[in-house]
């Protein structure tokens, strides 16, 4: 369940006076900041996932890994809800007491899905070949936009609320909105880390539990005071 929390934070008042000259006239200007956020439940599983090997050919090491990546890949792509994108390719020498020692060769893909069950069933799968790099919960761009919608609407009727109170208390008729800044961030909670490393055998899917993270509109804004 997604529950709200409007936070309203504190207001600078400035009096502006007017200036000699050409200067135009101005009226009380108060500096008004208010935040609204929500928990907002997981929805997209995203783990990465590698190949490497190690050994004096790096040529054959780079076959080898290409084929252990391309069948991942090629696994993935039967199931139409899970995405997958090949990332970093890596080739390097292996040194020890400052002597080429050998070659090491590495390539990850990143697989992603809302339907973290499917996922989490071919990661089990797919350790027979790839280590786990990291698994993390993220909440998919339609579900963070729906909030933050929400938020930023809850956000300018608090900051609304605010602001004719602020001038009725002072003892203004109105006021006139000079600017207005909305700012919209969220808390990516940290992937899990996991061993690097090949199963001898199919490995169980992993436990995995969704969460949910913080998302949070913050509304700056200037407002003028009616004479």
């Amino acid at each position: 369940m997604i529950k709200p929390l409007l936070t309203a934070l504190p207001f600078t008042l400035f009096l502006l006076n007017a200036t000699a000259g050409d200067s135009p006239m101005t009226y009380e200007r108060i500096n008004l900041s208010v935040s609204t956020e929500q928990q907002v439940d997981n929805d997209t599983l995203v783990a990465v996932m590698s190949a490497q090997q190690e050994g004096n050919d790096p040529s054959s090491l780079a076959q080898e890994v290409n084929q252990r990546i391309q069948q991942a890949v090629g696994r993935a792509k039967k199931n139409p809800a899970i995405r997958v994108q090949t990332l970093d390719y890596q080739t390097s020498p292996i040194y020890r007491k400052q002597s080429l020692a050998g070659w090491r060769v590495r390539q990850s893909i990143r697989l992603e899905s809302q339907e973290s069950a499917a996922l989490s069933k071919l990661i089990g799968v797919l350790q027979q070949e790839l280590g786990v790099d990291n698994i993390s919960y993220a909440i998919s761009p339609q579900r963070r936009k729906e909030s933050e919608d929400r938020l930023i609407t809850q956000a300018i009727a608090r900051f609304k609320q605010r602001a004719e109170m602020i001038s009725t208390e002072i003892g203004h008729p109105g006021y006139r909105l000079v600017e207005m800044n909305v700012n919209t961030q969220g808390h990516t909670p940290r992937p899990m880390q996991v061993r690097a490393m090949a199963m001898e055998a199919q490995a169980a899917a992993p436990t995995l539990e969704a969460g949910s993270q913080r998302v949070e509109v913050t509304i700056n804004g200037t407002i003028e005071l009616k004479p």
